[in-house]
């Protein structure tokens, strides 16, 4: 599956930046897609429009944490060092590509309230979302290629 096309076609088709990746790696989460649009959907607009962290880094690092993520909060420090690793290797890749991985830096776009902006032909001309998120998903799956997942994971 390409999962940077069918990020980029998810956004195209109104779901937000986070959605977009984190549903088009459904089948590798194996996540129910109502639940990832509803567990991603505080992070578009950068959380919730605050302009914050890009939603498609949040949707990025959420697949990374379902698939190579520690689940014992009381994990060894080494585990949580390797994972905090992965996470700081992906977004310095995002980073590296987009220039930043703060959504304000990206759109040079301050914070604005909580109401959507309308899905337009305009919209979509004016932001280049579409290609972050197609960004993140590309990363994500350069990543799980060089770093194949175990049968029972």
């Amino acid at each position: 599956m390409n999962h940077e096309i069918l990020a980029g076609d998810l956004f195209l088709k109104d779901c937000n930046c986070a959605q977009a990746v984190l549903l088009a790696f459904g089948d590798v989460t194996g996540l129910d897609p109502k639940l990832a649009a509803k567990l991603s959907s505080p992070f578009g607009g950068g959380m919730g429009r605050q302009r914050e962290v890009c939603g498609a880094v949040s949707g990025m690092l959420m697949v990374a944490g379902i698939l190579y993520g520690y689940d014992d909060p009381g994990e060894e420090d080494a585990a949580k060092k390797a994972h905090y690793q992965l996470v700081q290797d992906l977004c310095a890749r995002f980073r590296e590509e987009a220039g930043s991985i703060i959504c304000r830096e990206l759109l040079d776009n301050p914070p604005s309230d909580p109401n959507p902006s309308p899905r337009t032909a305009e919209y979509y001309a004016s932001r280049p979302c579409a290609r972050f998120v197609m960004l993140a998903a590309r990363i994500l799956d350069d990543y799980i290629e060089s770093h194949p997942l175990e049968k029972d994971e």
